[in-house]
């Protein structure tokens, strides 16, 4: 599916957006991003630092279970991997959704309902960070934008200069190109996510869940899994 990065980067800039405002600055998908507001938490700025450090091992919790799920597939099957990954977290997004209306109202990061709230869009988005790395295609980075931004902007350089080669001026426009609809739709996810947030609560994570039931069902079976007799 040709606009699966493109969909893929809306859903983490929605789904990371959506978690910072509701869950006191917490990051599921960026989540090393939590490094930093955990230092300002030590520090005495902010809230939510246990909240911060509990969801860390879940993160790593979606990234394991990601491998395990690819590397159970038989090599007649490897094909399914995406469809696979896409399904799975399509169900725990409906978890986070369902977990965070529990904790509704929000009022304290210690409590146990708002710590799984965390726990379950982490390992969600844990997921999402491992799948570029199980699937064999040619993808674009969906749950960070800094690198797509960096790239974008050094090949916008190359493009504008004067002593650029033909040759990398066109694979510095094809890249950019690439890139763009990922970048442009993170930003345009994260407005919406915060949007949704405020006037539908956590019921707004239903979007993604259900963009994510979309991928599982359409993505296409070229895509095959990186598995120890693939690699």
């Amino acid at each position: 599916m040709k606009s699966e990065d493109t969909i893929l980067a809306a859903i983490a800039g929605f789904v990371d957006t959506l978690s910072f405002v509701a869950l006191f600055g917490l990051f599921t998908a960026h989540v090393t991003g939590n490094f930093v507001l955990i230092g300002a938490g030590i520090a005495g700025f902010g809230r939510g630092v246990l909240l911060k450090l509990i969801v860390f091992p879940a993160f790593i919790g979606g990234v394991v279970v990601s491998a395990m799920l690819i590397r159970s597939l038989s090599e007649q099957h490897a094909r399914h991997g995406a469809r696979l990954l896409h399904a799975v977290q399509a169900v725990l997004m409906f978890g986070y959704c369902l977990a965070g209306v529990w904790a509704t109202p929000i009022s304290q990061p210690e409590s146990l309902s708002v710590t799984v709230a965390g726990i379950v869009g982490a390992f969600a988005m844990g997921m999402q960070n491992a799948h570029p790395k199980l699937i064999k295609r040619s993808s674009v980075p969906s749950t960070v934008m800094t690198g797509n931004v960096t790239q974008a902007i050094l090949d916008v350089v190359d493009m504008l200069s004067a002593g650029t080669t033909e040759s990398m001026r066109a694979t510095a426009r094809a890249r950019f190109a690439t890139m763009m609809p990922a970048i442009v739709a993170f930003a345009i996810g994260a407005a919406v996510g915060a949007l949704g947030y405020r006037y539908a609560g956590f019921w707004a994570l239903i979007a993604p869940a259900c963009a994510l039931v979309v991928l599982a069902l359409t993505t296409g079976e070229q895509e095959r899994a990186v598995t120890p007799g693939h690699a």
